[in-house]
């Protein structure tokens, strides 16, 4: 699987933190709605759930705090998300730069795998952080107990009461969902680009629903594999009772069994297609930007 031009991993890393603007509001609502599934409590015998499906906690949060409720907890990840898809940009151009010997080499599925899993490895240093305050954001508004002002507060609060321990809880968790997932979800992507490129025509040149369709795709498949250690990892920093990854995996399979990995199916599928759509369309236009104003980057 060839590729047109040379890899510029810094051209990637600027392109890839307007992917990550684009991914963020296209995609934060449905995120909100996927966390506050995950994290509800179990039902019990004398008690109903909080929400019963996607379009239950959609409403009700609308209609207990506006449309902007589906933005709570944003602070965070905007501060971090573009930052993070540019690194995560980056890291996949490094990692088929290091691979590729000539602009003219073609690189194999499995080298476009691996370049993805150093990508995932490459944004933990980001995500971990950024999700455990937004997940403790979206949480505490859905409860309706208010401990954090906002996401400075809550990343004070928690580095006051285990220092950066605190901040990092649940890495080990974001690095097993991350690293396959990302290297899957790039793989799909080129793969697709070029399966839907017209013969005789440059991957450059892929039309615009051609590159919604392939980022879209891209993203449902990265979160099939994703979504059982993200339920995982929402559980466990959001909720200090566990003691690590062994003990929120046991306490959840023996609570609701296996479907419980699968909590926010909807909502996440949801909100994969159009958020990685937008993703990919803004790192190719911001990509495609910067080839013509620098084209020796």
């Amino acid at each position: 699987m060839g590729e047109d031009e040379r890899v510029s991993p810094l051209k990637n890393f600027l392109a890839g933190g307007v992917g990550g603007a684009c991914l963020l509001l296209a995609g934060h609502p449905l995120d909100t709605i996927k966390v506050r599934l995950q994290t509800q409590p179990k039902a019990s015998c004398t008690q109903f759930v909080l929400y019963t499906g996607t379009y239950d906690c959609f409403r009700k949060t609308v209609t207990k705090e506006g449309v902007l409720g589906l933005y709570k907890g944003m602070g965070a990840p905007l501060a971090g998300v573009a930052p993070m898809m540019a690194i995560s940009f980056f890291g996949f151009g490094l990692g088929k730069q290091l691979q590729q010997r000539d602009a003219g080499t073609p690189l194999t599925y499995t080298q476009i795998f691996l370049s993805g899993c150093l990508a995932g490895i490459f944004t933990t240093v980001i995500v971990a952080p950024g999700e455990r305050i937004k997940c403790l954001l979206q949480v505490q508004a859905s409860s309706g107990q208010f401990k954090y002002a906002g996401p400075l507060d809550c990343a004070v609060q928690l580095y006051k009461e285990q220092g950066l321990r605190s901040i990092y809880r649940g890495t080990l968790l974001t690095l097993i969902r991350d690293v396959p997932s990302n290297g899957l979800y790039f793989l799909t992507y080129q793969y697709l680009k070029h399966f839907l490129t017209p013969e005789g025509q440059s991957v450059s040149q892929l039309s615009t629903p051609n590159i919604l369709l392939a980022g879209g795709l891209a993203g449902i498949l990265n979160w099939t594999i994703a979504l059982p250690p993200d339920v995982l990892k929402s559980n466990f920093q959001t909720d200090g009772k566990y003691t690590g990854l062994v003990d929120v995996l046991r306490t959840l399979l023996r609570e609701e069994g296996p479907a419980g990995l699968y909590k926010g199916f909807n909502a996440v599928f949801l909100r994969a297609f159009p958020a990685n759509a937008a993703c990919f369309l803004g790192f190719e236009v911001a990509l495609k930007g910067l080839n013509r104003l620098a084209p020796s980057w």
